[in-house]
């Protein structure tokens, strides 16, 4: 399963062209991205359009600190859990706030709560 649809990278790419034309933007979570076998969650918002390859968005290894940072796809595609599953797209994922709200109760509870 790729990591993106082509809607979903579209949908990015957009939100890092006005992240970095200077607009104050707190958008929904794009996709949810996850580990079935450790733990990991990623909700990402935005492409670096520099960089295509990093993505931004709410962060949680599933060691009780989530945050809000910058992700390699790359990477994330090549991380493999305990039982060597890959990371998936949640398909039934649809964000109804925006990242900031995800990244305030992700604090409170030490995880990524969707």
């Amino acid at each position: 399963m790729k990591l993106l649809t082509d809607a979903q990278r579209s949908e990015l790419a957009a939100n890092g062209e006005r992240s970095a034309a200077g607009e104050e933007i707190d958008p929904c979570p794009v996709v949810k991205l996850f580990t079935p076998d450790a733990g990991a969650t990623w909700l990402l918002t935005e492409l670096d359009p520099s960089d295509p390859d990093r993505a931004f968005g709410l962060c949680d290894l599933g060691l009780g600190f989530p945050e809000l940072g910058y992700v390699s796809l790359v990477e994330l595609a090549a991380v493999r859990g305990r039982f060597g599953l890959p990371v998936e797209r949640d398909l039934h994922f649809t964000a109804d706030r925006p990242l900031s709200d995800y990244a305030d109760a992700a604090r409170r509870r030490g995880r990524i709560v969707t």
